[in-house]
């Protein structure tokens, strides 16, 4: 199955065709096996490599400014992630989104705890300023970027309305010309014009660290196979995580080995699974 151009864009997005769309996608992750790139945080490093294999992608954990030149052209797509962002990892993120956006590679920013602190805020922004793909955080951080202001956020747990970050997330998508997702009980992605929400999760996923950076580096693997579509991609990666996380909890006693068979059932996901769980609906 091929992707047409708006072939998601209908005012009243239909579910079948969304599942259809999410399974393909994910199919030709298993195919294609892009090479995704992670700058990422020492929390996420394992969860995040893991999800990206799991899913049929190569991750490749390369954060040295000094292989940036040699290893960044060959990816099909990177992932930067700020959580435990210090000055000295700072240029390396710059590089490396630089050289993407350049070369007309996909990327995707995850802005943990965007509003904690100046620093951090600043290297959000600077980072936002180079054309990022996708931007997927949680409301605070969301609302933190799109204010610049650090006095909106509460660490890396959102504690803002949900209407005031789907208003942010628009606002942010159409200043930078960016996909903005916000994770929350429902995940919200928007363009600045469509609005839709990926309905799928477990509330028990928020108690595993790392989850929302894994399905950052998802993201990225998703908006890889099919960089015309960031839109489609991104809801589509978002549902897929959560289908996982739904069939894990089937299995799960608790956080630990929840973990475990969210890995396991994002890996033996099957079409069927897909078509009979996927929840995406449009908010306009």
């Amino acid at each position: 199955m091929e992707l047409k151009t708006n072939s998601i864009a209908d005012d009243q997005p239909n579910s079948d065709r969304w599942a259809s769309l999410a399974f393909t996608l994910y199919h030709k992750i298993k195919t294609q096996s892009p090479l995704i790139q992670c700058i990422t945080n020492f929390v996420s490093m394992d969860l995040m490599a893991n999800t990206l294999l799991s899913a049929g992608a190569s991750p490749a954990m390369i954060h040295s400014i000094e292989e940036i030149p040699d290893f960044t052209p060959h990816v099909h797509a990177l992932c930067i992630n700020i959580g435990t962002l210090t000055p000295n990892w700072l240029p390396a993120m710059k590089a490396a989104a630089q050289l993407a956006s350049k070369l007309g590679k996909p990327w995707v920013l995850d802005p943990v705890a965007a509003g904690a602190s100046g620093f951090r805020l600043k290297s959000c922004l600077e980072l936002v300023g180079m054309n990022p793909t996708v931007i997927r955080g949680n409301g605070s951080e969301i609302i933190a970027i799109s204010k610049a202001s650090i006095g909106s956020s509460k660490g890396v747990d959102s504690s803002h309305e949900s209407m005031d970050a789907i208003e942010a997330a628009k606002s942010l998508a159409l200043s930078t010309g960016a996909i903005v997702a916000v994770s929350g009980a429902v995940d919200i992605v928007t363009d600045g014009t469509r609005i839709v929400g990926a309905h799928n999760g477990v509330s028990m996923m928020q108690k595993i660290t790392a989850t929302g950076c894994a399905v950052t580096a998802l993201i990225a693997a998703f908006v890889a196979v099919d960089p015309l579509h960031a839109f489609e991609a991104t809801a589509s990666a978002l549902s897929i995580f959560g289908i996982a996380g739904e069939l894990g909890m089937d299995m799960a006693k608790g956080p630990a080995s929840l973990r475990m068979h969210l890995i396991d059932s994002l890996h033996g996901l099957d079409q069927a699974a897909v078509l009979s769980r996927l929840k995406i609906a449009n908010l306009q």
